[in-house]
């Protein structure tokens, strides 16, 4: 049995990507999964997978990044492993030290992190471009000498095909049944939702000021909120009485959470790094026969129209995010309408078990 080890320093141990996704579906074809991290909560076995605690990571970026991937080699090292998975940017060159001593190294793009630079809160304005092209080069240079770069979008595949050995696409799409509907069905409520990490930048401010101009319609948000000056700012508007914030929330409260709701938002602003997106909630919302309010970015576009499974609006439009949602939540037959149609596009394009067997290509082509 072969032993393949994933690597990642900034995502928790559980993450739906690298753990249930990946991981899981590589013990499960019969290899030996070891995950390395660094968060402090020990190492352990789940799933099949063994998991490695490399011990908690520091306080602050800088010193994470200087800490953490030092740690995360040596225990790769003592793994020897036949091939090696790393998920965060900073861990390009532990991906390029195993490469060099003939293990083959893989590097999954999880985001176009050179355009997701520009939006960086933490990062001066003015910095922003110069440290985004450098790492655009950084980023290259790293990848040139890897087995293979594993994009979690054809937009960033595409980008590394220029300059990887290789580059495929395992899009980062839902199981199927993970958040399906009730099977008993329950009347949908006067509520929207919105799940995931809420930001500035996700739109955070514009879905509060679209529900305060619809009274009587809830918006349930389920995720962290960025930091303590946008939850200020958020609990200061007006709409914030026809919010529940429910915090971080584990996976079966998410599917009693869009069980809940007439419809999900996914109403993220036109930032460089969202517009070739492929928003893992979106697919999640049709997943759960929730229809679907996007930004009207022309990829999420087409997508939803193709399959008429939601409604499309510019995210900066407070007014044409509040028209939407009215439209939905006041036409159950609509909703019921928009959710079939929604499952039926998952089941049939976009279930996780495509993605998976590129991945498992993937690793038969560099394992034999």
């Amino acid at each position: 049995m072969k032993r393949i080890v994933h690597v990642t320093t900034v995502h928790p141990r559980d993450d739906i990507r690298i753990f249930r996704k990946e991981c899981v579906s590589l013990a499960k074809a019969g290899y030996e999964v070891v995950q390395v991290v660094g968060d402090g909560l020990g190492s352990a076995t789940v799933d099949g997978v063994r998991i490695v605690d490399i011990g908690e990571r520091p306080a602050g970026r800088l010193a994470r990044m200087r800490v953490q991937p030092a740690r995360a080699l040596a225990a790769v090292r003592q793994l020897a492993p036949a091939l090696v998975h790393v998920h965060d940017p900073e861990l390009l060159p532990l991906a390029a030290a195993m490469q060099r001593e003939g293990i083959p190294a893989l590097y999954d793009a999880h985001e176009d992190v050179p355009r997701q630079i520009l939006t960086k809160q933490w990062i001066r304005p003015w910095m922003r471009g110069t440290v985004s092209r450098s790492f655009e080069l950084y980023e290259n240079a790293r990848v040139r000498r890897l087995a293979a770069v594993v994009a979690a979008t054809p937009h960033i595949a595409q980008r590394f095909a220029a300059v990887a050995r290789r580059s495929v696409v395992v899009a980062n799409y839902p199981f199927p049944e993970e958040l399906a509907p009730p099977a008993a069905p329950q009347p949908r409520e006067r509520a929207v939702c919105y799940v995931g990490g809420i930001t500035r930048t996700r739109g955070a401010f514009e879905m509060v000021r679209a529900i305060a101009k619809l009274p009587g319609v809830r918006l349930l948000l389920a995720g962290r909120i960025e930091d303590a000056v946008l939850e200020a700012a958020l609990a200061a508007e007006p709409g914030w009485a026809q919010v529940d914030h429910l915090g971080h929330v584990g996976r079966d409260e998410v599917r009693r959470v869009m069980a809940r709701a007439s419809a999900g938002l996914v109403t993220l602003l036109p930032m460089p790094s969202y517009l070739d997106a492929l928003p893992i909630k979106m697919f999640e919302y049709m997943s759960a026969g929730l229809p679907v309010i996007a930004s009207d970015f022309p990829l999420w576009k087409n997508i939803v129209e193709r399959h008429g499974c939601g409604r499309c609006v510019d995210p900066t439009d407070v007014h044409a995010i509040a028209t939407a949602i009215r439209e939905i939540v006041d036409a159950p037959q609509t909703v019921r309408a928009m959710g079939e149609a929604g499952r039926t596009a998952v089941q049939a394009n976009y279930r996780w078990s495509s993605a998976e067997a590129v991945l498992l290509s993937l690793y038969g082509d560099l394992l034999g």
